[in-house]
Formats: C-alpha cells, structure tokens, sequence
C-alpha cells in the first residue's frame, strides 16, 4: 500500500476544527461534559477538538476500540468493555476520527446509555458517504468524503501514517522510481 492524494490539507483540517469547536461551545456551554475519544485514531482530533472548544468544565477520556484489521472491518469490536470513567447522568461527546460502517459507534453509544449517560452525542472528523452499515448518525461531522481508505491526522494503516498532517487516501498502486 502507497499514499495517495491529499484529499484534505492540514489548513482545511484546522479551519473545520476551529468550527466545529465554536458549535460545540455553544451546545456544552453551562453543562459539565465528558468528551470521549476513540483511540487511536482520534488523538489528533481530540486534541485540536479541545483546544478549540471555549468551555472551562470539560472532562476527558479516551477509549480504545479496535475492529479493523489492515483496510478491512472484522466486524467485531473489541474493548467496550474498558470503559472506567462514571458517565451516570453526564452528558458525552463522543469523539472519533471516522464514520465508517457505524458499528463500532453505535456499540459505544448503546454501552454508554446502559453505563446512564445523560445524553450521547458523536463528533467525528471524517464521514465516508454510502459506506454506513448500522443505523448511526453523527451529530457533528467535519468533512463527508467518498469511500476511499484514509490516513493522516490520526488514522492509520496498521499503525502507519498516523502523523501525517494531512489526510490521504492509501492506494494498492506503486510508484514508479
């Protein structure tokens, strides 16, 4: 697997970002919330997510969920389970790099309303279009893109490519020296 093109440049991300942090300032402002992230993928997101966000109560925590295997969805989701933070009677913000099939999303929403979450919502950086599975729907996207297989900014490719700046579509072509 190579790079491809960029499909979003690291100032189109930061400008998103920025937005994306006034919305939800607005929607947080006078609650106590606690942002989740779904690790890895989400830590740059998470990071640039809070920093933008003009809130002074916000409690974060991350979890770490897993079901892909390379460029294909195993269809099982693996660490719900890990949850430790008490979400009884908060309101959470789900935060996650990708909207893909929505499994992994919709298993997290499910568990944090049997944990009693006041309220659950999602914020996810990238929406594939046409690709979604599960009856999922993000509250807060910052960019719909096709259904390409993305890196950069956080997501990865078997833990490669994670530090780009940029977001990049990974292609099966090689390059010519």
């Amino acid at each position: 697997m190579t790079l491809g093109r960029v499909l979003l440049t690291q100032a189109q991300i930061h400008a998103r970002v920025r937005q994306l942090g006034k919305s939800l300032t607005r929607h947080y402002r006078g609650k106590e919330p606690i942002f989740l992230g779904v690790m890895n993928g989400a830590l740059f997101f998470l990071a640039d997510l809070v920093r933008a966000v003009d809130l002074d109560d916000v409690e974060i925590s991350c979890i770490r969920l897993a079901s892909y295997s390379g460029t294909k969805s195993t269809g099982k989701l693996i660490g719900l389970d890990a949850l430790d933070v008490s979400f009884k009677g908060r309101p959470v913000l789900i935060v996650d790099d990708i909207l893909d099939t929505g499994r992994t999303l919709a298993g997290l929403v499910a568990r944090l309303k049997k944990l009693g979450a006041a309220d659950v919502k999602i914020c996810v950086l990238l929406e594939k279009r046409g690709k979604l599975e599960v009856p999922v729907r993000a509250d807060w996207v910052g960019f719909k893109i096709p259904d390409h297989f993305v890196v950069g900014y956080g997501l990865d490719y078997d833990g490669r490519y994670r530090g780009l700046r940029q977001v990049r579509t990974l292609t099966n072509e090689i390059k010519a020296k």
